[in-house]
């Protein structure tokens, strides 16, 4: 047993990798995101180090290290996976320790997970045979309207008049896209309706319990995201501090039993 005991969750995503490092009292005190990229083990790595390093730790402390995400195989020095679903629920419940209706927009898939009062999940449903409503959606709008992906959200807080997109298929919407351009259309009204349309494509894959939370790297950038599917909700969303991390916080919490 080491003298200072820490926890490694390592969240390989096909988008991006996550590592959260967890201390004796379930602190985060370490972590990084990166690009997965094509050599899943070396991000691994990389992230590993830097959270390491701003954790003041060496990998010689750490007890144990879980896995999850879609590469999660690919984490060598991992003694253990569990399911992406599972480590969402339980870095979720971590935070908010009551029953949730989960909500993950990720860059290429997005989640929604119920959990009853003592964190058991009483059902969930994914969404990974289209890009609409995740991450790989907006990064697919980006370039067709010449902005950057990190702008897009402080754009879409100016729309005064949304424009309503009527397809929720990227290669329809990219055609809408072009035609609101041509017509006219303010960019960040366009904007708001691709927002618009995330949230609608995430609200018809289930209904919600009283209580939301909102994960995910699409949330973690762009928060306005956030208060729209509050507005039609008509409630507030909790969301964690880091919400891309919630996948690899409960894998490390996995790692403590």
């Amino acid at each position: 047993m080491t003298s200072h005991p820490i926890f490694a969750g390592i969240d390989v995503g096909a988008s991006r990798t996550k590592v959260a490092i967890l201390d004796a009292d379930k602190n985060l005190i370490g972590h990084k995101v990166k690009r997965s990229g094509t050599d899943f083990a070396a991000t691994a790595d990389e992230c590993l180090r830097v959270s390491l390093k701003m954790a003041h730790a060496s990998e010689n402390e750490i007890v144990r290290t879980v896995s999850t995400g879609y590469g999660r195989k690919n984490v060598s020095f991992a003694q253990e996976s569990k399911t992406e679903i599972g480590c969402h629920a339980k870095g979720c419940y971590h935070y908010f320790p009551m029953a949730i209706t989960i909500i993950d927009i990720g860059g290429q898939d997005n989640k929604i997970i119920k959990l009853d009062e003592d964190g058991t999940r009483s059902s969930f449903k994914m969404n990974r045979k289209c890009a609409a409503g995740t991450g790989a959606f907006l990064e697919e709008m980006s370039p067709r309207l010449d902005v950057a992906l990190e702008d897009m959200d402080t754009l879409a807080k100016q729309s005064e008049n949304m424009v309503r997109l009527g397809s929720f298929c990227t290669v329809f919407s990219g055609t809408e896209v072009l035609e609101n351009i041509r017509h006219g259309k303010q960019v960040p009204d366009i904007i708001k309706g691709l927002f618009f349309s995330v949230v609608k494509r995430v609200m018809e894959m289930d209904s919600f319990t009283e209580n939301v939370v909102m994960t995910g790297g699409v949330v973690a950038h762009n928060p306005y995201l956030v208060k729209m599917t509050e507005e039609i909700i008509e409630r507030e969303i909790l969301v964690p501090e880091h919400p891309q991390l919630t996948g690899a916080i409960g894998a490390a919490l996995y790692a403590m039993f």
